[in-house]
Order: structure tokens, then sequence, then C-alpha cells
């Protein structure tokens, strides 16, 4: 457990703003466990927060810090208070390419919904929109694909550096082992 929360990056968020499948939502989960992405925020205020599938997430929802936000202001609005950029994933004439962008400060990538994007209010909110660029006749990736390929080039930015050992961290080692001893 230390091993793994010592390579998590703390300063590094994940916001899904209203996925309504459970699969793409379950998916990124697992994929945000994989890159050592920890902390989700979660902005549904049109709809309830897909159940996930155990299957596909591999449980890893339980390792997780899970934040709920009403909106999308009050969200951004704690995590600038943190320092941390956000970043909206859009199809804007606007938007840059993920590669472009420097991952090794404090960042939230956002996804918004698999047919509308990101909300209005949120891309206002943002401090830029990214996209993966497509190259073939499709417009964009899946949601969750698009997060594993975005996450992929945070961790790979972030490769070699060691993250500290924060307060958030061992608040989570002590919860981990709480929960461990109490399913045996």
């Amino acid at each position: 457990m230390r091993e793994v929360l010592e390579r998590r990056h703390d300063d590094l968020i994940v916001v899904l703003e209203n996925i309504h499948d459970a699969h793409n939502a379950s998916a990124i989960l697992r994929s945000c466990d994989a890159f050592g992405v920890g902390r989700i925020a979660l902005v549904y205020n049109n709809q309830e927060f897909p159940e996930i599938s155990g299957g596909v997430a591999a449980k890893v929802e339980k390792w997780l810090q899970i934040d709920r936000y009403e909106s999308a202001e009050e969200c951004v609005s704690e995590l600038r208070s943190e320092g941390i950029r956000v970043y909206a994933t859009q199809l804007t004439d606007d938007a840059q390419d993920y590669l472009s962008v420097d991952f090794n400060g404090p960042s939230a990538i956002v996804l918004g919904n698999e047919h509308a994007g990101c909300s209005a209010e949120m891309l206002a909110l943002a401090d830029g929109a990214l996209i993966v660029p497509m190259v073939g006749f499709v417009q964009s990736l899946n949601v969750s694909v698009a997060a594993a390929v975005i996450l992929s080039e945070m961790a790979r930015q972030r490769r070699g550096a060691h993250p500290a050992w924060t307060q958030r961290k061992a608040e989570l080692e002590r919860s981990w082992i709480d929960r461990e001893s109490s399913t045996r």
C-alpha cells in the first residue's frame, strides 16, 4: 500500500462531468489508478453517477479519493484554490493538442459527457481546452480511451519524478489499512 501511495500524484486530478455510461466511468477509474492518479472529482448535476462495474473497474474505487460537486463552478473553484490548472477536453477551434501541455505542475483534466462533451459552464471556467488529434475518419475517441491516452502522457511527463509524501497520502494510508483490516 505504501509503495502505491508513494507513486501517486496528489496534484493530478481527473474530473468526470455527467458521464452517463457505467462502463466508461468504470474504465476511467481503472485508468486513473493505473497511471497514478488517486483523486477523482465528480460533477453530476443533471443525472446520477452511474453504478461502477466491478469487473471493468477492477474494484479500484475503494482505493481512490472521490470528491463530489454540485456544479462546475464549485469544482473548479476548489481546484483553483489548491493551485491546480484545469483543462477541459472538448472539440473546439482553440483547443490545444494534449501533447503540447505541460502536466508537470498541478493539473486536472475534465472529461465530459459522451454526447455533449463538457458543459459550457465548465469550458468557460477551465484554463484551456484539450484535444487528442485524430488523423483518421473519426472525430474523437471514446471518452474512456481518451482519458487513458491523456493519462498516459501525464504519467510519461512525470516519469522519474518522485511525488512528495503528503498529509493526504498519510490519511489515505490510514484509511486503506482500516478498510483492509475490516474486510478480513
